[in-house]
């Protein structure tokens, strides 16, 4: 069953904040099956438009319909920032949170490996530590064994006593 783009567009605008219905309440309310809700929503998100799951908030939105929300608000006033959020349920800060996430994407792999790095040479650092001082600690052990020996074999050559 073919249905209009008009009836199409009408469907994918319930999935849109403020209404943000689920794909199961459509469904139900206009007669058409999950499956082609479903193809409908990932063919509209296919093509850059905002759809998230009704049932996610905000914080719950994937990266791609965050990245999405910053790419259509990036040239926006402050009043039309305003409405757009209004009209999504979002706060202007969240956007504003989005964008900097979006900025420091490409800086993130750059930062983890100076963080590696760093982390790496602290390891290598405190290896070395703990090989010195098991080191010094092997030597301490290996001292009071031939301490014991030689003690054992001046008394056994000049007799003493054993115990002490």
């Amino acid at each position: 069953m073919g249905y209009s783009p008009e009836r199409k567009a009408a469907v994918l605008k319930r999935m849109l904040p403020p209404h943000s219905m689920a794909i199961r309440q459509l469904s139900r309310e206009e007669g058409i099956s999950e499956a082609t809700l479903h193809k409908w929503r990932s063919e509209a998100r296919g093509k850059g438009r905002l759809l998230p799951d009704a049932d996610a908030g905000p914080e719950g939105w994937s990266s791609r319909d965050k990245f999405a929300a910053v790419l259509e608000t990036a040239a926006l006033n402050e009043a039309d920032l305003s409405e757009y959020c209004r009209t999504r349920g979002l706060y202007p800060a969240q956007i504003t949170a989005w964008r900097a996430a979006c900025e420091q994407a490409n800086d993130w792999e750059c930062t983890s490996r100076a963080r590696l790095a760093q982390a790496t040479k602290e390891e290598k650092k405190r290896i070395r530590d703990l090989e010195r001082d098991l080191a010094r600690k092997d030597k301490a052990l290996a001292e009071t064994a031939a301490l014991l020996v030689l003690r054992k074999k001046a008394s056994a050559i000049w007799g003493g006593d054993e115990d002490a």
